[in-house]
């Protein structure tokens, strides 16, 4: 199955079948924490995971290793920052959507804060889901050190290629080797709860639908 072939594929599955489905295929948890969540508007994304990683520095540098992949990363990409050390500093601002958006990508999901939230809004509307909101920049406090590596965004560990679903109800990393497993898991939970859903609204009855599909 091609990129874009899941990409459409995860954007028309639920959140929660994604997430059960990497519990059995994956056999771990593929969800973030709670705090990383939508900071600019209620948008779903779906895309290819690239990857930074942050750490705390005094020294005035500007994130280099982020900015070079905006501008670098194919269009559609999910932009992952982490930093881990410090939540209330700002790893995302008005300018890296700026050219986010100039690039088509799909959205930032960051384990740190964003800034500029009401001029992304207003402006861009671009999705970007992060653990915390701060004015705080990351000159003299963070910097970049490796782009394109394994890092750890709310608990789990995001590789470069992993797709990110993600919406209201939170973010799901899965991993690019089981992907299209998960999809087709993901599609069948959908559908079964669908029917199930027909099913105790028919009936008036809660029990009757756990008791013929054994899911809740």
């Amino acid at each position: 199955m091609t990129l874009e072939e899941l990409v459409a594929g995860f954007n028309q599955t639920a959140i929660a079948s994604c997430a059960d489905a990497c519990d059995k295929i994956v056999g771990r948890r593929c969800y973030m924490d709670h705090q990383i969540a939508p900071r600019i508007n209620e948008n779903k994304i779906v895309g290819p995971a690239v990857t930074v990683l942050e750490v705390p520095t005094d020294e005035v540098l500007p994130p280099q290793h982020a900015l070079d992949l905006i501008d670098e990363a194919d269009a559609g990409s999910v932009i992952c920052i982490s930093i881990g050390a410090d939540a209330d500093v700002a790893v995302w601002g008005g300018l890296m959507t700026a050219g986010a958006v100039a690039n088509a990508h799909a959205a930032a999901v960051l384990d740190g804060a964003v800034r500029d939230i009401v001029e992304i809004r207003r402006d861009y509307d671009f999705p970007v889901y992060a653990r915390s909101s701060s004015p705080g920049t990351t000159l003299g406090r963070a910097m970049t050190i490796a782009s394109q590596i394994p890092v750890e965004i709310g608990g789990v560990l995001v590789h470069p290629g992993d797709i990110i679903v993600g919406d209201v109800d939170g973010v799901v990393v899965v991993p690019r080797e089981h992907a299209e497993a998960v999809l087709e898991m993901a599609h069948e939970i959908d559908a079964r709860e669908a029917e199930q859903a027909k099913l105790i609204m028919a009936e008036k009855s809660l029990r009757k639908g756990l008791a013929k599909y054994g899911r809740i």
